[in-house]
């Protein structure tokens, strides 16, 4: 997720060729039904997606793996049967590189008033600005977790809505040029709003006119083992109800490890930007270290966010848990 962004602590801190190799598909493990529901989450499949992703390369804008990746998701969301609509954008960076960036948009039963917004960011860092080697901080980074493990989950939830139509319209959004914001390194910078550029465009110009959902649940670095969300603080001032909601969904799962009660820092992520530009409430999922001087994991923005630290339960959690609320809705 963001390097990009500010994140605010309650306690007052502040920090935020086409041709592709996979990797073998892991062992297999706990295809699980939820307890309540029919729901089948397979947290096989979800790894593979993130798997898919990172095999790329770093997704960042005006590369040749960025571009790839972006066929991927849209060949894999019309293979689960979304109709899917592509937002092409010119986006200007904080030093004013011009990002050819896109929105990706998979929409399931658009013939329904009642909708929920899913969405994650899928391009990767360009800089490993936080990594202790300042050798590495002008490389980009995998982004296994921040970027891919959220967008791993959605693919996987798209799969399941594929095969078992929702009865509330779901959109699954992509948002682009999320994580392009002003390095830790070039401390003379200072621009407003320079993280996620594509959800800010998207806020402005919807794939649908007057686009409106009942709520929204952006997924940011949800992939790593023993992560830990706790419930981050905007997302409880602006939609409490529905931050409640999925963690009780989550602790009546069984997942109460993961889905922490208690409230964590406050980020501008993806999620501020819907909910300012489009006017409903829409909650943050991500990783929070209340030890950690950034309320980052120590692997964020470094070479460490590989596919080494991304742990199938933590995706399986966040996925089976997202797929029975949206049943259960």
């Amino acid at each position: 997720m963001k390097g990009i962004l500010v994140v605010v602590f309650v306690c007052g801190l502040c920090a935020c060729g086409n041709k592709v190799r996979l990797p073998p598909t892991p062992p297999p493990s706990a295809t699980s039904i939820a307890a309540s529901t029919s729901v089948t989450f397979d947290i096989d499949s979800a790894y593979v997606y993130v798997a898919q992703q990172v095999a790329f390369g770093p997704r960042v804008p005006n590369t040749a793996a960025h571009r790839a990746c972006g066929e991927f998701f849209v060949d894999v969301l019309k293979r689960h049967g979304a109709q899917v609509h592509v937002q092409e954008a010119e986006l200007k960076a904080y030093d004013g590189t011009r990002l050819q960036a896109r929105n990706i948009v998979g929409v399931y039963r658009p013939d329904l008033a009642q909708r929920i917004l899913l969405c994650a960011h899928w391009d990767s860092r360009p800089f490993a600005d936080h990594d202790t080697d300042t050798a590495n901080h002008l490389h980009p980074i995998d982004g296994a977790d921040d970027g891919a493990s959220g967008c791993g989950v959605l693919l996987e939830i798209s799969r399941q809505l594929g095969l078992r139509a929702p009865t509330v319209g779901v959109d699954i959004i992509l948002f682009d040029a999320e994580d392009y914001g002003v390095p830790a390194f070039d401390k003379e910078i200072y621009v407003t709003d320079s993280w996620c550029l594509g959800s800010q465009f998207w806020a402005k110009n919807p794939h649908v006119k007057d686009y409106r959902a009942e709520y929204g649940i952006l997924l940011d670095m949800v992939g790593a083992k023993d992560a830990s969300f706790f419930k981050e603080w905007l997302s409880v001032h602006k939609a409490a109800p529905i931050v409640e909601k999925i963690w009780n969904t989550a602790r009546r799962l069984g997942y109460g490890r993961y889905f922490v009660d208690a409230i964590g820092g406050a980020i501008t992520d993806d999620h501020v930007y819907v909910m300012a530009g489009r006017r409903f409430p829409c909650i943050d999922i991500i990783h929070y270290d209340p030890d950690s001087q950034t309320g980052f994991a120590s692997h964020w923005h470094t070479p460490s966010d590989n596919l080494q630290i991304i742990d199938p339960k933590t995706l399986h959690a966040v996925g089976e848990t997202i797929l029975t609320l949206l049943y259960e809705n």
